[in-house]
């Protein structure tokens, strides 16, 4: 009878020096809490600001009427080249790392060319 081998698919190294990256960073963030997906508003350096949609109820007129959140993350160096602005992420909560940014970008959902 001949052993099955088992290929382990390793992923390519990616060279991320920054220690805020959840996936690569020397002591990985650790994401918890509450996880949302939105559209780049806006890019820089080390963090983009997402936007969303949200409903709100209005209970004195017994309705509903949408409100737009805005969030800053932590882009890792890792995804700042493959995000743009108009594309799609998710992002996660972690611990607070600076006075504006809660939450680190976790991956890209759509837009841009690799829709």
């Amino acid at each position: 009878m001949a052993k099955k081998v088992k290929e382990v698919a390793r992923e390519e190294k990616v060279s991320c020096a920054d220690k805020f990256c959840p996936k690569h960073g020397e002591k990985p963030l650790k994401l918890r809490g509450r996880i949302f997906q939105g559209e780049v508003i806006k890019k820089f350096p080390k963090r983009a600001v997402i936007s969303f949609e949200r409903m709100f109820y209005v209970r004195k007129y017994e309705r509903y009427e949408k409100r737009k959140t805005k969030i800053h993350a932590r882009l890792p160096d890792c995804l700042k080249d493959k995000i743009d602005v108009g594309d799609t992420i998710r992002i996660a909560e972690c611990r607070p790392i600076s006075k504006m940014i809660h939450f680190v970008v976790i991956d890209k959902t759509s837009g841009g060319s690799d829709e």
